[in-house]
């Protein structure tokens, strides 16, 4: 069964040289009591470790069931010692953090045993070892019997067929010495028991085999084993402790140093404790903007013009970024291109796609306002008679689609006298937050400055829209301007425009849609651009390739066009602003516009600029980046506390070298090792990072105080959960990292040694 065959085993230190065992060759049986006796220094503890796996030899050859150890690598000493071996050691070496039912289990776990399995296992050995109404006790709890008797049923509980006890009566007195060896003799009934000891009677009067070794040799044998030939085979079972038991190994060793636990959780913490604080101002402040621009952007238009600059180029002008260094020191002077080279694409606009945008979804659209270049020929009569208005006055309403209705005005502006325009020849007047408007304006329609203008002065008040026909006079070949504005303002086949209304922009607006001023509705220039297409000057001018006003000949196509803009010929817009209903509409409208671009050339394509997204980029990058700056700085902390954390665990691994050797004795992996020590810190960086939200959490509510009295935004401060489980994630993955060297370090510490340590 067990077989050793000429072992040699030697130590170095400095200089100094030891053999251990010289040329040790030894059988035993399947079932007897096998006493090593020698005095100090003769090899008996170096051979019983050789025999447990837990040292190596130098030369020579371990047997198992007929298998070589030789080439024995790590996992296969690790499941020899778990499978075949059980240690009884002179100082019981139980794990004091753990119950005596877990210290029991503990070679099981390792096994791979069911839970229910090894409970039951567990209990029938303490049973046996009449320890079984202690099993749910600590080890300090118990006399140092039955602290060996809970070493023999650890030993027995994984079935092993070899029992190894290391001195197991040394700390005992003469009683409780007798108990053990009457216990150890009756498990070797049916067990390999080797027992090393220096007691003489001891072994006389149990051991039914005695081995006496003296300078690392075997000088007597009382029962040498002279034919002990076998079919059995060796089979490796391989060991492994899950993640499970790990942390209930270091969970049950934490709870035995709550206050350093945490104090170490707390120092670590203030990284987390300050990157939530942080985070919970960006994205409390992120909501307040996003809420801000919800509230004034929603009325900024899709702008959607002739020229068209590339997204590119919107975002350096806006972000104010070049390719250039700022304030340079040398002296070369470097280009800036001009805003023609910067207008990547030409929109043409074309009447096809008015009616496409006329189709879209009115729920997506609030309002929808086109830009002309058509002038209009407008009169106010005054005490002095008939004067001319300048147009750059008059701007259009913004028209909800469907009806052309007034739903837009509705929700963004406030009627102050009046109402709102109900058929083409009502004007409405805008007025500024503070109920001004332009002075140029009023004294063309003549009032006096230095007098109160009140709202029912201005409600009623006629204007006269003169179309083409009345507005030019025909000479046959040219037109000339009628300067008779007296008839023009008499011809009853001109409009007569009247304001019906004021309006003033809501309270709880923070964007201007509509330049201050007379405004009209789109069905009035509809009217206007059906009257001048067929007018007499339109008509010419469309035919003629000269200016039918000066009679100079038209050099470019550009020219002919604008003229036929300002006479109102062309309907086709030249600008057109798209007013989204809300945010989530605006993605919707974006699509469709998208989509009209589909499967045309370039040249046709019709591009937009989002004004809302590039002020919220521009804001979004902004407070991204302060965010980024804010927790870089906060990261140090989380530096030093994984430095901390390493430090702490190599403490740890300092307090728990005893349990290291216990633990490899049982057959752990050096993997194991390492888990234990990892496990450990995942427990400290997940109580590090909670005890980090938790605080935040409360220092939330001082910090929403300030900022409220400072500001008058309340409850600013709010943590998103994904930022607190990140944090958390974040905490943990630093504890492991800071604790991977020590923990490596416990891996690969020498078993024998570390079961020396007290």
């Amino acid at each position: 069964m067990l077989e050793l065959k000429h072992i040699k085993k030697s130590y170095t230190t400095g200089n100094f040289h030891q053999t251990a065992l010289d040329d040790v060759s030894l059988k035993f049986r399947k079932n007897e009591f096998v006493a090593i006796l020698g005095p100090s220094g003769s090899g008996k503890t170096t051979m019983l470790n050789i025999i447990g796996g837990l040292d190596r030899y130098d030369s020579g050859d371990l047997i198992i069931n007929n298998k070589s150890t030789k080439n024995f690598k790590d996992r296969d000493w690790d499941s020899y010692r778990n499978n075949c071996i059980g240690f009884v050691f002179q100082s019981y070496n139980l794990i004091s953090h753990l119950t005596i039912l877990d210290n029991v289990e503990m070679g099981m776990t390792l096994s791979g045993v069911k839970s229910k399995t090894r409970r039951k296992k567990a209990l029938e050995v303490l049973e046996k070892v009449g320890l079984k109404d202690h099993a749910h006790k600590k080890p300090n709890q118990l006399s140092g019997g039955q602290m060996q008797r809970v070493a023999i049923a650890r030993a027995l509980a994984n079935d092993p067929e070899i029992i190894l006890a290391d001195e197991p009566t040394g700390a005992l007195d003469s009683k409780t010495s007798v108990q053990i060896m009457e216990l150890i003799k009756e498990i070797a009934k049916d067990k390999l028991v080797i027992m090393v000891t220096h007691n003489p009677d001891l072994a006389n009067e149990y051991a039914n085999r005695i081995v006496e070794m003296r300078d690392g040799k075997i000088i007597n044998d009382s029962n040498p084993v002279t034919n002990n030939t076998t079919n059995e085979k060796y089979k490796i079972k391989k060991t492994a402790m899950n993640f499970k038991t790990a942390l209930k190994l270091s969970f049950n060793n934490i709870k035995t140093k709550k206050g350093r636990t945490l104090i170490t959780s707390f120092a670590s913490s203030i990284g987390i404790i300050g990157i939530a604080l942080i985070l919970s101002l960006s994205n409390g402040f992120d909501i307040q903007i996003d809420k801000f621009e919800r509230d004034s952007l929603s009325s900024m238009p899709i702008i959607i013009s002739e020229a068209q600059m590339d997204s590119e180029t919107i975002n350096e002008i806006v972000n104010n970024q070049t390719e250039y260094e700022l304030y340079p020191d040398d002296d070369v002077i470097y280009p800036l291109k001009s805003i023609e080279e910067t207008i990547s694409h030409t929109n043409v606009i074309t009447q096809d796609y008015i009616d496409y945008l006329e189709k879209a979804n009115s729920e997506y659209i609030s309002g929808i306002n086109y830009i002309r270049y058509t002038a209009l020929n407008l009169f106010y009569k005054t005490t002095d008679g008939v004067e001319a208005l300048d147009s750059q006055y008059f701007t259009s309403l913004p028209f909800s689609l469907g009806d052309k209705d007034n739903s837009y005005l509705d929700a963004h502006y406030d009627v102050l006298a009046g109402n709102m325009p109900e058929n083409k020849e009502d004007l409405v007047l805008i007025v500024d937050t503070s109920n001004r408007v332009n002075s140029d304006l009023l004294e063309s329609l003549g009032f006096d400055l230095e007098e109160d203008i009140h709202f029912e002065d201005l409600l009623g008040l006629e204007i006269k829209l003169a179309f083409n026909d009345s507005f030019y006079q025909d000479y046959g070949s040219y037109f000339m301007i009628n300067t008779d504005y007296e008839a023009i303002y008499a011809d009853e086949s001109n409009l007569i425009l009247k304001i019906a209304g004021i309006l003033r922009l809501k309270e709880n607006e923070n964007v201007t849609t509509i330049a201050g001023g007379l405004a009209y509705t789109e069905d009035l220039m509809q009217e206007v651009l059906t009257k001048n297409a067929n007018s007499k000057i339109g008509v010419m001018q469309k035919n003629s390739d000269y200016n039918v006003l000066t009679g100079e000949k038209i050099q470019l196509p550009e020219i002919k066009e604008q003229l036929l803009n300002l006479l109102g010929v062309n309907s086709v817009p030249v600008m057109i602003n798209i007013y989204p209903e809300d945010f989530a509409s605006k993605d919707f409208l974006l699509e469709y516009l998208d989509a009209y671009n589909e499967n045309l050339d370039e040249e046709d394509k019709i591009y937009y600029t989002d004004m809302a997204v590039l002020l919220t980029d521009l804001s979004g990058g902004i407070m991204d980046a302060i965010t980024i700056v804010l927790i870089a700085f906060s990261s140090i902390s989380l530096i030093v506390s994984s430095i901390m954390i390493g430090i702490i665990t190599y403490i740890s691994v300092l307090e728990r070298t005893k349990e290291i050797g216990v633990l490899r004795a049982l057959g752990a992996r050096k993997k194991d090792i390492t888990r234990v020590f990892n496990a450990e810190t995942v427990i400290i960086g997940f109580a590090s990072g909670m005890i980090g939200l938790i605080i935040a959490r409360i220092l939330v509510f001082p910090t929403n105080a300030i900022i409220e009295n400072l500001t008058n935004l309340a409850n600013v401060a709010k943590l998103n959960p994904i930022h607190a489980l990140i944090l958390l994630l974040i905490s943990m993955l630093l504890t492991v990292i800071g604790g991977l060297i020590p923990s490596k370090l416990a891996s690969k510490k020498d078993p024998v040694e570390a079961l020396r340590t007290e």
